[in-house]
């Protein structure tokens, strides 16, 4: 089976409000493209939301959606990160990350009921936002002598890369993601004196 060259996402950030008996359930739904903006996420929520009892999310990340993780956050096993992380993969979507912040109303919903809010709350997120589908890039570091820029930034804007990080000074330095479709532009820049070229360790593609 041939590896996926595209992957679909959300176009941007969104959210929902789900009430069952007195708790609410707020879902915060995120494009991602690692653990590490996962953990900047996560970490950002919960200095807005300390008083919420639970923070319970899931993501799926990468070209083969292998990387992935569902956490229930001290609910009942199963009731919490499983369906979340359902309605993301039923809505055939990767490199997302959704968080649902529980505040408690007093009154316990037993598992059926944490299921429904859960997986209610992540869907009232995901209904909300467009769509956009981006080809499966690989990550790298490219550095180079200034007098090579030009043709750097050609070929890259060719491979239609998405410039992550970049210095272009006297030595420059680019980080970008260069689409497998387009992996022919690796050997070109190889070939450019002065170019070298690492593959970055990356959680999603």
């Amino acid at each position: 089976m041939s590896q996926p060259l595209k992957y679909t996402t959300l176009a941007q950030p969104a959210t929902g409000d789900f009430r069952d008996r007195g708790s609410k359930f707020f879902s915060f739904a995120y494009p991602v493209r690692n653990v590490e903006e996962v953990k900047e996420k996560l970490s950002l929520l919960k200095k807005e939301h300390p008083k919420a009892v639970h923070h319970c999310y899931a993501y799926r990340l990468g070209a083969d959606k292998n990387n992935f993780r569902a956490v229930d956050d001290g609910e009942p096993s199963g009731s919490a990160g499983k369906p979340i992380l359902n309605v993301i993969d039923s809505e055939g979507l990767s490199n997302v990350l959704v968080v649902v912040v529980r505040y408690f109303g007093g009154t316990l919903l037993g598992v059926p009921g944490l299921i429904n809010a859960y997986k209610t709350a992540t869907q009232l997120a995901l209904q909300q936002k467009e769509r956009v589908t981006h080809w499966i890039e690989q990550d790298y570091k490219i550095s180079f002598d200034y007098p090579t820029m030009s043709e750097v930034l050609r070929l890259l804007k060719g491979a239609e890369a998405t410039i992550h990080k970049q210095e272009l000074q006297l030595f420059c330095y680019i980080e970008a993601g260069i689409p497998l479709v387009h992996q022919e532009v690796i050997e070109k820049l190889s070939e450019l004196r002065g170019v070298q070229l690492a593959p970055m360790k990356t959680d999603a593609t």
